[in-house]
């Protein structure tokens, strides 16, 4: 018998869970968000304890949602790590602590009574974008999340590519220099080892502080008030909106080396559109431009006309609305 799907009175709900939050919330089938409720995830303490919080956040959900009526036609997840689509299991997200394999819609569906779909969290933020958001009206698109590191997702006629490993589209550990920096993953050189927060933030402090600083007379100083651990991707592009010139440096070199991996994406899939998500996608609009200036200089000639870069619509809400579209 086929699921029945939801009616316009029914929600589903969507769940984002990452390293630090979990973000959850009631969306409609038009995409509205309603009752959104974020907990710490406690992913340090293990998947049990990762499994309490989002079994929580999903029961405040529907006990604020269902006092407006409505049925709950079921739970969607998004989380990272590769979520293998045959039998569902979420396989080593990282920085997540004692992960192996877990079954998590197995466990959340036992735990909450409702059926429930889980998805890698990229790829459930590319589906929202998809549905609601930046590629509505682009069927095919490449969608990077980039932000503490970079993610990413490959829509196909609106729907997911996941691969038959349920690995595909993480566009952060395209090689861009085979003897560059390491690399979270183990590989080194990866476009995520340029442009994650932490290499952002390591280059910038270069950059404004200490010996050889080249821009000692930042604002960026300023907004982090001395401290410069507290500088990350929102305070460079703040910094870069008030004209600040490092700032401007070190987001068009990020945003320049982002276009370099998508190029060797579009040459090998003929997608040439990208939707840009993550913290970075509040960046100023000269971020955009060089992405697609350096997609463009590197694509194969017949690609080059049709290039774009687009900035995602749904921010932090694509994760949620994202996983929620696992049932729409």
């Amino acid at each position: 018998m086929k699921d029945k799907r939801p009616s316009s009175g029914d929600f589903t709900v969507g769940v984002d869970i990452g390293g630090t939050t979990i973000k959850a919330a009631a969306v409609s089938a038009d995409g509205a968000v309603s009752h959104e409720t974020v907990i710490p995830s406690r992913a340090e303490e293990g998947p049990e304890a990762v499994l309490t919080q989002a079994t929580e956040a999903v029961r405040r959900v529907m006990g604020g949602r269902r006092s407006g009526g409505g049925r709950c036609a079921g739970v969607g997840i998004g989380i990272p790590g590769i979520v293998s689509a045959n039998d569902g299991l979420v396989r080593y997200p990282p920085n997540f602590t004692g992960w192996s394999e877990v079954d998590v819609s197995g466990e959340l569906s036992r735990r909450t009574g409702e059926k429930v779909l889980t998805e890698n969290d990229a790829n459930a933020a590319a589906l929202g974008e998809a549905r609601f958001g930046a590629g509505v009206e682009h069927p095919d698109f490449i969608f990077v999340i980039w932000g503490t590191g970079v993610g990413g997702g490959l829509i196909l006629d609106g729907k997911i590519f996941r691969g038959p490993g349920g690995g595909a589209g993480e566009i952060g550990h395209v090689t861009i220099d085979r003897g560059g920096p390491p690399c979270n993953c183990g590989n080194s050189g990866c476009v995520e080892a340029y442009i994650g927060q932490k290499y952002l933030s390591q280059r910038t402090a270069k950059l404004i502080s200490g010996p050889g600083a080249r821009y000692p007379g930042s604002v960026m100083t300023e907004l982090v008030e001395g401290d410069l651990s507290r500088l990350d991707p929102e305070v460079i592009s703040r910094a870069a909106e008030r004209g600040d010139e490092a700032a401007t440096r070190v987001l068009t070199d990020a945003g320049a080396m982002l276009g370099v991996a998508l190029a060797s994406v579009v040459n090998v899939v003929d997608i040439p559109t990208a939707v840009i998500g993550g913290g970075v996608s509040a960046a100023p609009a000269f971020v955009f431009n060089a992405a697609a200036d350096e997609m463009r200089s590197r694509v194969l000639r017949p690609h080059r006309g049709a290039v774009a870069v687009k900035r995602a619509l749904l921010g932090n809400r694509a994760g949620v609305v994202g996983a929620a579209s696992l049932l729409l």
